[in-house]
């Protein structure tokens, strides 16, 4: 319960998981709040915002509000997807560099540094046009570049952890160090990674609208970045088609982003408004 006091004294983490949640009820619900298909041709090109359509229509006379309103569930379901993938990755050898450490370590560590020396945007442009611009090429392509950091982290927990006393008393008693490692270590250090976490869903979401707007994203799904993209020629004739989906990103980050602040709050009281990404 004092989790839960802590988060909610935090009056911007209540507001932004307020949206969040609004935000996934729209994307869960996208087919009835809007049964009108995104792609589909139901008005004049370009027509403002008005009574008939309240974020007006594209330049093929698509309805822009049908295309944010299911936009939004692959730039959540992106963002979240690449986000574990990611947070799988990076913590699995994260945790086994900083518990075995020597040559273990050694190796883990060199590889996290080749993959953080490479423009992690460039990397992901490359990684997608090799795979051919799809939903799983997006997920893939995101998660190969945002796994470093987390990885770091796990890696300085586990390293700080395994000469606890309740961790030799473990391996004293025989427990297995798959099963140390998962029972004993992970619990203790989740805290920072579950943060860590939080933040990596509004940097993979940004990742994804940036990919979509070059082009990279899945042609046969519409999203936030893609509706940003095709209207960026006709962006002094007709701002609305650049402005409210931005606005979605802007809005769906932002909030993201407060809930990871009143987590870490909430789970490192001590270091209330600091978060040790680079530890």
């Amino acid at each position: 319960m004092s989790f839960l006091r802590r988060f909610a004294d935090n009056r911007g983490a209540i507001i932004g998981l307020s949206v969040l949640i609004v935000i996934v009820i729209v994307a869960l619900a996208a087919p009835i709040l809007s049964p009108v298909d995104p792609w589909a041709m139901v008005g004049r090109p370009l027509q403002p915002p008005g009574s008939e359509f309240i974020l007006g229509t594209d330049m093929l006379g698509r309805d822009v509000l049908a295309g944010i309103v299911h936009g939004a569930r692959i730039s959540l379901l992106i963002g979240f997807l690449s986000t574990l993938v990611a947070v799988l990755i990076g913590v699995t050898l994260g945790a086994f560099a900083g518990f075995f450490g020597g040559w273990v370590d050694g190796v883990l560590v060199r590889v996290v540094e080749f993959f953080q020396t490479i423009p992690s945007f460039l990397f992901a442009i490359l990684l997608v046009a090799a795979l051919t611009p799809g939903l799983s090429s997006v997920v893939v392509a995101i998660a190969v570049v945002t796994w470093p950091p987390i990885a770091r982290l796990a890696r300085s927990e586990f390293m700080s952890l395994r000469g606890r006393e309740f961790v030799e008393a473990a391996v004293l008693s025989g427990v297995s160090r798959a099963r140390i490692m998962t029972s004993e270590v992970l619990p203790n250090a989740i805290s920072p990674l579950i943060v860590m976490g939080s933040l990596m869903v509004a940097t993979a979401i940004l990742t994804e609208s940036a990919l979509s707007f070059l082009g990279l994203g899945d042609p046969n799904r519409i999203s936030w970045g893609y509706m940003i993209g095709a209207a960026r020629t006709v962006f002094r004739q007709a701002w609305w088609l650049s402005v409210f989906p931005g606005l979605a990103i802007v809005v769906t980050v932002l909030s993201i982003n407060l809930v990871g602040e009143g987590l870490n709050d909430a789970l490192n009281p001590h270091l209330r408004g600091r978060i040790g990404l680079s530890r």
